[in-house]
């Protein structure tokens, strides 16, 4: 370990630069998960983190809330599937709206329903439930309790909402995201569009009876209504479109640092070696064994690699701490030891060739000069 350090000390700058490059990518890595999950977050979190354990949309909208229409032949289908306890009708649209005080219009997501118990965000940040009408829950990144949420009207009144909750994680569609009553959210399709006519439901959320698992429930629903798509809630945000690709680009961005990693700290340990394969063989000529200079190799790479991951983890606590255009960013422990694990045992694993080269040594070399 002296010899490791002592080494690791007079080419300071050498090694240091080593350490950045596993700092970076370490942080790149991290910051890229992070992403990856606002991203997902942003695009289904509404959906996610709200309570009904069942969703049934019209089968050609795709399962997306805001194309789906639940005809009344269809409601009374999906209603008349033994195992239902609760049915609430779901209302959601995106609409241009103006926080009181602000100079911008904005869009945001309105999901209304007519049972708030069953379809409402499962934690709040802040504040209460809405309990009238023209009371919301926003996502707590776009709104404050107190805020006055006017939604924009193409003919007549605007509609008014007020902010008395916020909760985390319920933004659809990457945008801010308010629930509140179902009439509520009619009054400001009405304001949007005033030539809307019978406004349906977009979906039904479905609690099921006690005794009743909701993945039973949702196979009764799609047999006996072919043309609704019901789903767990878990499903719903999973299946949801583009969620699936957004998963899969960025698991071609990890695979690549997961090989661009060992590459690095094993090509500059191996050639850390090669450089001083004459000052290796004399240590082994003067006596010194080589499972010690083998150890040294290790200690080495194990200091380089916490040095740059301790670095990369600092930068990527200090980078959740702001948000990215839209996006909140969360500091992920669990992601942090995931990784942390898995580029150590790589980053060792990639010194193999350099170990074997110390490990195959010949103290001869010493005086034939084959070494050099």
């Amino acid at each position: 370990m002296f010899l490791a350090l002592k080494e690791m000390r007079r080419a300071l700058v050498r090694f240091g630069l080593l350490i950045g490059a596993v700092a970076l990518l370490a942080f790149l890595i991290l910051f890229q998960q992070a992403l990856r999950d606002g991203l997902l977050i942003s695009f289904v979190g509404g959906i996610r983190n709200q309570r009904a354990p069942v969703l049934v949309y019209s089968v050609d909208a795709q399962r997306t809330l805001e194309g789906s229409v639940i005809t009344p032949p269809l409601e009374a289908q999906i209603r008349a599937t033994p195992g239902i306890d609760t049915v609430a009708r779901v209302g959601q649209n995106t609409f241009t709206v103006q926080v009181e005080g602000g100079d911008d219009d904005s869009d945001a997501a309105i999901i209304g329903t007519d049972d708030p118990s069953l379809v409402r965000p499962v934690d709040l940040t802040v504040g209460r439930l809405p309990a009238t009408p023209g009371e919301a829950v926003g996502s707590d990144t776009d709104f404050a309790v107190g805020d006055e949420v006017e939604v924009v009207a193409t003919v007549g009144e605007p509609v008014r909402l007020t902010v008395v909750g916020v909760a985390r994680d319920i933004q659809l569609s990457v945008s801010p995201t308010l629930f509140t009553d179902l009439a509520t959210f009619e009054a400001a399709t009405r304001a949007a569009s005033p030539d809307a006519g019978d406004i349906l439901p977009s979906a039904l959320a479905i609690r099921p009876v006690d005794g009743t698992a909701a993945d039973d429930l949702v196979a009764a629903i799609n047999s006996g209504a072919p043309d609704a798509e019901a789903l767990t809630r878990e499903d719903a945000a999973d299946r949801s479109p583009g969620v699936s690709q957004v998963r899969q680009s960025f698991q071609v961005i990890f695979v690549l640092y997961g090989v661009v990693i060992p590459l690095v700290t094993g090509l500059f340990f191996l050639i850390l070696t090669l450089q001083k394969a004459g000052a290796l063989t004399l240590l082994r000529a003067v006596g010194v064994a080589g499972g010690a200079l083998a150890r040294a190799l290790l200690v080495q790479v194990a200091v380089v690699l916490a040095a740059g991951l301790a670095v990369g983890i600092a930068l990527y606590a200090a980078i959740t701490r702001v948000r990215v255009g839209g996006l909140a960013l969360r500091f992920d422990a669990g992601a942090v030891a995931l990784w942390s694990v898995l580029l150590v045992v790589l980053g060792l694993f990639s010194v193999v060739v350099s170990l074997r080269r110390v490990l195959r040594i010949d103290p001869i070399e010493a005086t034939t000069g084959a070494a050099r």
